[in-house]
């Protein structure tokens, strides 16, 4: 086939990929917009387009975003938690993930096979599982925040460890062993060589640490110890139930936006990372560590 038949193809393809791409984009995000909009209604409807104000934001004075310190409270807690989350469970998962990966044997395969465990079991049997062991067994962890923490890394170290080790495989052993050759110890192969190989993956891992931490509601809901530890997604469920007001809507709009300009900011920072490293990026900056 001729290069300008290949391009004819191509072109007539893409606009039917495109288009099926932005239909599923934009139905995904519809249901998000119309909760964004009832947030800035004036009146106390949840179900209804009313006309506009920051109402639920600011301008009540009892029940807006605001000045409700229950709402401040909750958004408070989420963020603690899956920053937190995000700080323990990506280097806890980098490290596992390379161990696993350089361990051979019958036990290193049953490992293997235990870390997609929390992936692949409902999240319902995990909040009851964590509820019963902490109340049952670990009974010196603090109730509350601590517990809830506790299981948020548990529950999160699995997805980290298959990303990472899924780049892993795609990387290979030749780039360390040519920095063992150099006369790299094993621990500066590591840190100037298959660290900065891995820095997509882990910043991947991060996102997704983050973003399931904050959108976490049974495991949060299970080791919850009350008003006082409640997170955005407990308190939205709970508001649900009450009868609630836009001030919900409002709450979820603000966590989405502070959402989005943390994967913006990690996005630059990632970007400007890369930029600072010139040419020499990935391998050949730890190559040039080693031999300079």
């Amino acid at each position: 086939m001729k290069p300008t038949t290949t391009r004819r193809v191509a072109k007539r393809r893409f606009p039917t990929l495109a288009v099926l791409t932005w239909l599923y984009v934009l139905w995904s995000l519809l249901p998000v917009l119309i909760a964004a909009r009832i947030s800035l209604n004036d009146g106390r409807s949840r179900s209804t387009f009313q006309p506009m104000s920051f109402r639920w934001y600011w301008g009540d004075h009892q029940s807006s975003v605001w000045y409700d310190d229950s709402l401040q409270t909750s958004m408070a807690n989420t963020v603690k938690l899956a920053l937190l989350c995000m700080l323990i469970a990506t280097p806890l998962g980098v490290a596992m993930a390379i161990g696993l990966q350089r361990w051979r044997g019958r036990i290193s395969n049953a490992a293997n096979g235990l870390m997609l465990l929390p992936i692949v079991t409902p999240e319902i049997v995990f909040g009851v599982a964590f509820f019963f062991v902490f109340s049952q067994v670990y009974t010196g962890f603090p109730s509350g925040l601590t517990r809830m923490l506790l299981g948020h890394i548990t529950f999160t170290l699995s997805f980290v460890v298959v990303i990472v080790r899924a780049r892993l495989a795609a990387i290979g052993t030749q780039y360390e062993e040519a920095a063992r050759d150099l006369g790299a110890s094993r621990l500066q192969a590591i840190r100037l060589v298959l660290l900065p190989l891995l820095a997509p993956a882990i910043f991947a891992s991060v996102m997704v640490v983050f973003a399931t931490s904050v959108d976490d509601f049974v495991i949060s809901s299970f080791l919850s110890s009350g008003a006082a530890t409640e997170t955005v997604p407990i308190k939205i469920y709970s508001g649900a139930r009450a009868g609630s007001t836009p001030a919900l809507n409002a709450l979820a709009t603000v966590m989405l936006v502070l959402t989005l300009l943390a994967v913006t900011l990690a996005a630059c920072l990632a970007r400007w990372a890369n930029k600072r490293g010139g040419s020499a990026s990935g391998a050949t900056a730890g190559f040039a560590g080693l031999t300079g």
